[in-house]
């Protein structure tokens, strides 16, 4: 991190070495791409300190969510668990949307930490990108093929 920029393989170090994941398993380096592509604005595939602020008190917020959904301390969330999570955090989603996440982001019907984030991490991109192309705050969007494929494949 020489150039005050920091990549995935950096940002999974650093996040190990902070123990900001407690005592579930440290994140993975997909997990650190995807938190990496979120706050990527101006696409050097790298995050500065001021993005990285920014993380670091959104993870904290989403581990604070996990903990408090997590209620049999297992260190997963189950689908109906990852529902009640995603609706405290905002996210307005079909019985479906949610399902075809849990399916996603779950094992054996059950969602970890890790998974978890990743999850967060690509809704609150994803949003963020649906957000500034709906001007008119309808829910709706029209847009090129070549534009979406950009949204999804950035995240």
């Amino acid at each position: 991190m020489q150039d005050g920029q920091i990549d995935a393989d950096e940002l999974q170090r650093c996040l190990t070495q902070s123990g900001i994941a407690g005592g579930y398993k440290p994140f993975n380096l997909e997990t650190c791409r995807l938190m990496v592509s979120m706050l990527d604005r101006d696409m050097s595939g790298k995050m500065g300190f001021n993005e990285f602020k920014e993380l670091w008190a959104v993870l904290n917020g989403w581990r604070q969510h996990f903990i408090s959904f997590d209620t049999d301390r297992s260190g997963t969330v189950d689908p109906q668990e990852l529902q009640k999570a995603l609706t405290t955090m905002g996210f307005r989603l079909s019985p479906q949307a949610v399902n075809s996440i849990a399916k996603r982001y779950s094992t054996n019907g059950k969602i970890t930490f890790d998974d978890y984030i990743a999850c967060c991490v690509k809704l609150r991109a994803l949003t963020d990108s649906f957000r500034r192309r709906d001007t008119a705050q309808q829910g709706v969007v029209n847009f090129p093929y070549d534009d979406f494929i950009q949204c999804v494949m950035s995240v």
